[in-house]
Formats: structure tokens, sequence, C-alpha cells
């Protein structure tokens, strides 16, 4: 029973660590999502609504993410656990991979 507990420790560790890292990332949402109304500046368009939407509507993907880890934590499937609580930063990480290529196809002069 004791080898049991002590092989899901170290997936409890990393769910609470990333739930942390998700919940910091919804600080940075915050300002984000207060910049995204500026979108409008150049008038009501289609693409100004649906940056903001996709703005707005970051949170739900963490969230969503970490009550289905928690969950599926609390059904003792621990490595769905772990992969689903790695899945909340998938969006920082698309984003992160769009803003380098930009800068890449930028130098390129494309």
């Amino acid at each position: 029973m004791e080898t049991q507990s002590s092989s899901r420790r170290p997936i409890l560790i990393w769910l609470i660590i990333s739930q942390l890292l998700a919940l910091a990332s919804l600080f940075f949402w915050l300002v984000a999502a207060g910049l995204s109304v500026m979108a409008f500046d150049s008038g009501v368009t289609q693409q100004a609504w649906n940056f903001v939407i996709a703005v707005w509507a970051y949170p739900i993907w963490p969230i969503a993410f970490a009550i289905a880890a928690w969950v599926t934590y609390a059904r003792k499937k621990n490595n769905l656990a772990a992969i689903l609580s790695t899945l909340t930063f998938l969006p920082v990480l698309v984003l992160i991979i769009v803003m380098v290529l930009s800068n890449f196809f930028f130098l390129l002069g494309l």
C-alpha cells in the first residue's frame, strides 16, 4: 500500500506545480485581456471580435484541464493526469512557437 502512494507522489507534485504555473499565467492573461479591447481602436470588425473572443476565452483551457487532471488523479489514472496537467501549457507553447517563427521569418525578410 505504501509503495503505491509513494509512486503517486511525483505525479501529485507535478499537478501542484503545474497548477500554480497555470494560475500565474492567468495573472498575465488579465493584463492581456484588458489590453485586448484596443483591437477595436480602428473600428469594430470581425477580426477584432475574433481576437478579443480568443483572448478572453483563454482561461477556459487551463481551468478545464486542471479539473480533468485532478479528476483523473482521483481515479488513480496517474499518467493521464500528468498529461492533462501538462496540456494546460499548450496555448502558451503555441504562442511562443508563433512568436519565434514570426521573428525568424521577419529576419529572413519573408
